[in-house]
């Protein structure tokens, strides 16, 4: 075996353990996970109620063709759980390592920085992939949500694009927390300003020219356009080159910087003393 496959098998076993240790954590909430569960299909029924509701010319006119307000917005719901989670796994990691007293010893371990924060991460986006499956599921049984066409490939390969893209934005967040220890407002005016300008409950298009142009630097809008061709419009890789290369430049460029910011949060409180506290 090589040396390069005995890294790899090394490095899952890591990013294993770091899943297992989230999920034995979640199952003493079991409750709580199953009432998640069945609160997507509140979400899912307030959409389909809302959209009997909006039907302005305007509005229709501005969805993708062949596409209702319903299906245009549960698409939005369920995907912007992907930005929320990539904002929140990093941040709700280290608190939790800080309070159990294991955040020191899971960094002078033998797993890598970039092991350990993918690893602490994993649990969360796939808990928000079952979530998200949860809103599609229930939109396809119960209100007829036209997934028939899909063209699944796209709507992965647009779906690793944004949560890499979404984990630098994590990564920074973190930073922040590990160095302040208290409410990440960064965080929530991110999020506040994704929702407004991303295209989670409406078009775009409708919004007014220097709100378009902003909302073309925020990862979310790229996501949500590349989703929502994927799924609804079934359009293929080739159609979706536009938002996979935006994605992937935003990947590029905010993976790297993450990186060299959680190292220089990480020394700062090492330097001062403060790496445990919270």
């Amino acid at each position: 075996m090589s040396r390069s496959s005995i890294e790899w098998g090394k490095m899952a076993r890591q990013m294993a353990y770091l899943f297992r240790r989230d999920l034995l954590t979640a199952r003493t909430y079991r409750v709580a996970f199953l009432l998640d569960l069945v609160n997507t299909l509140f979400g899912v029924a307030s959409f389909f109620f809302l959209s009997q509701f909006v039907g302005s010319d305007k509005l229709q006119k501005s969805l993708p063709v062949g596409t209702s307000y319903f299906a245009f917005a549960l698409i939005g719901l369920a995907f912007f759980d992907y930005l929320t989670a990539g904002l929140d796994a990093f941040d709700t990691s280290i608190s939790d390592a800080r309070r159990n007293r294991t955040l020191e010893a899971l960094l002078v371990s033998e797993a890598s920085l970039p092991v350990i924060l993918a690893g602490s991460a994993l649990y969360p986006f796939v808990l928000t992939s079952l979530r998200t499956a949860v809103y599609l599921v229930w939109g396809v049984i119960l209100f007829h949500l036209p997934l028939a066409t899909a063209d699944w490939p796209g709507a992965l390969l647009i779906l690793l694009f944004s949560i890499l893209a979404f984990a630098g934005l994590g990564i920074i967040s973190a930073s922040y927390q590990m160095i302040l220890k208290r409410g990440n407002p960064a965080k929530w005016i991110f999020l506040g300003l994704s929702a407004l300008l991303g295209g989670m409950m409406y078009p775009v298009g409708i919004l007014p020219a220097p709100l378009r142009l902003l909302a073309r630097l925020i990862p979310l809008t790229y996501s949500l356009e590349g989703m929502r061709q994927a799924l609804l419009g079934g359009a293929g890789i080739g159609r979706l080159w536009p938002e996979i290369a935006a994605l992937g430049a935003f990947a590029l460029l905010l993976l790297p910087l993450s990186f060299v910011v959680f190292a220089w949060a990480l020394r700062r409180t090492r330097i001062n003393g403060t790496l445990t506290h919270f």
